[in-house]
């Protein structure tokens, strides 16, 4: 009970960000909603399609599409209170790439997958709804920015994978969550960023 708690968390911090987005580009109620659902359940969507884990969890339960739909129109409804609080959401946002990609990891794993592709797609699953998020959106996503999102993210998936292997318990799949986390709250506090071609200014 406490893993579905867990993902319905993480899905309802992504679909804020999803809101938000939607909200800066001036879309209505439907378009926030839409993007929020995409945000929140499209990494998860992704993974479950190519480890054949159909239909999908998030179309199996209805929780999953009622909690980014209302997460959403939460945020849409009172997006001048959480623009005052990215900070906070960005907190969240790291917690949920947490959740989402240790989960994801060792659901691949589960599935018979090597190390390394559980690991790949323990990281889609925490990037792939902010990847489709910002297509939708007409924007470049965050990950090919310079932002350091997937890296921790792969690494966080790449630990759970492997303490899963190792059989170990409930606190390795907790501490490869922290490394996840610390790692992207530190890049963004100390300004870290994914090399740039020779030349280019970093911005």
């Amino acid at each position: 009970m406490w893993i579905v708690t867990l993902d319905l968390v993480g899905i309802a911090v992504f679909a804020c960000t999803g809101a938000i987005v939607a909200v800066r580009k001036e879309l209505d109620v439907f378009g926030a909603a839409v993007l929020g659902l995409v945000t929140g359940l499209g990494g998860g969507v992704l993974r479950d399609v190519l480890i054949g884990a159909v239909p999908p969890a998030a179309l199996l339960d209805w929780r999953y599409l009622l909690v980014p739909a209302v997460a959403s129109v939460v945020v849409f409804a009172f997006h001048p209170t959480f623009g005052r609080r990215e900070s906070q959401i960005t907190v969240l946002d790291a917690v949920g790439a947490a959740v989402f990609c240790v989960a994801g990891g060792v659901k691949a794993a589960e599935y018979g997958l090597g190390v390394l592709p559980a690991a790949l797609l323990g990281m889609v699953t925490a990037i792939g709804g902010g990847i489709l998020r910002d297509v939708l959106a007409g924007r470049v996503p965050v990950i090919f920015r310079e932002e350091l999102y997937a890296t921790p993210a792969f690494a966080g998936a790449l630990l759970a994978v492997l303490a899963h292997g190792a059989g170990l318990g409930w606190w390795a799949y907790v501490g490869a969550g922290a490394l996840c986390v610390g790692w992207r709250l530190l890049a963004l506090w100390r300004g870290w960023r994914a090399p740039l071609p020779p030349g280019l200014q970093q911005g």
